[in-house]
């Protein structure tokens, strides 16, 4: 509240005008994209293809830290390719991805997809390194071999407890990525909405799209992703219950 009145104060006094709104002003264009149902059409576009494109993400980049972490000349090549895609920021691949499907769901979906995979796909390798060898001799004598229901059974539910930590950043990341791509490729979303409100110099709408990002990230990992983590930790003997 102190922070609510400090900044309609503050628009007051210094008469920041059309650079920044007031407190009254986002709130007017938060219920006016209500209304007009503009901004509950453009938060479900955008979580559905984050939704989708965090999917594959966890899929793809999964396999890839498993190939990583259980061969090492796939681990010296390709992994090393990924870990140089990691410092390249995903919306450098809009132009290609704009040439390749054109300004529509699909090259958001894309660039969206790289935002979170390269962080998946490393944290991924190194929870699967990090298993005791332990867990895995125990599981082959019981008879659970080393394919598939290896890795899914046993590899997966072990190395979750670090990989974890990259649902989280790779969540983060595919946020920003999905916002990116949204404000140049074509259909409804937060990131388009956000690229109207700066053409037409609306920026109560602007930055009502920002508070509404901000927001749904900050809600789905605390919610979601650290409830999660905290339930893992204690399955693990990691942390007790009633502490994270």
């Amino acid at each position: 509240m102190v922070l609510l009145i400090a900044w309609e104060a503050g628009f007051r006094i210094f008469d920041w005008g059309w650079k920044f709104p007031s407190v009254l002003q986002t709130l007017h264009a938060f219920r006016d994209g209500l209304m007009d149902g503009n901004l509950l059409a453009a938060t479900l576009g955008s979580i559905r293809r984050l939704l989708i494109s965090f999917v594959i993400s966890i899929v793809v980049g999964t396999t890839l830290g498993f190939l990583f972490a259980r061969y090492r000349l796939v681990d010296d090549t390709i992994g090393f390719i990924v870990v140089a895609l990691q410092t390249v920021p995903s919306i450098a691949w809009l132009p290609f991805a704009i040439i390749w499907f054109g300004l529509n769901d699909v090259a958001v979906i894309f660039i969206t997809t790289l935002g979170a995979t390269w962080t998946m796909a490393l944290s991924s390798r190194t929870g699967i390194k990090n298993i005791p060898p332990i867990y895995l001799r125990a599981a082959q004598t019981m008879g659970t071999g080393t394919g598939a229901r290896m890795f899914f059974q046993v590899m997966v539910p072990a190395a979750f407890p670090h990989m974890m930590t990259g649902l989280r950043v790779a969540w983060a990341f595919a946020w920003r990525a999905l916002v990116a791509g949204e404000l140049i490729a074509k259909g409804a979303g937060l990131g388009q909405l956000l690229q109207d409100g700066r053409n037409l110099g609306d920026t109560a709408t602007m930055l009502c799209i920002v508070i509404i990002i901000a927001v749904l990230g900050t809600i789905s990992d605390a919610y979601f992703f650290k409830r999660m983590e905290d339930k893992l930790l204690v399955r693990y003997g990691l942390a007790t219950a009633g502490k994270s």
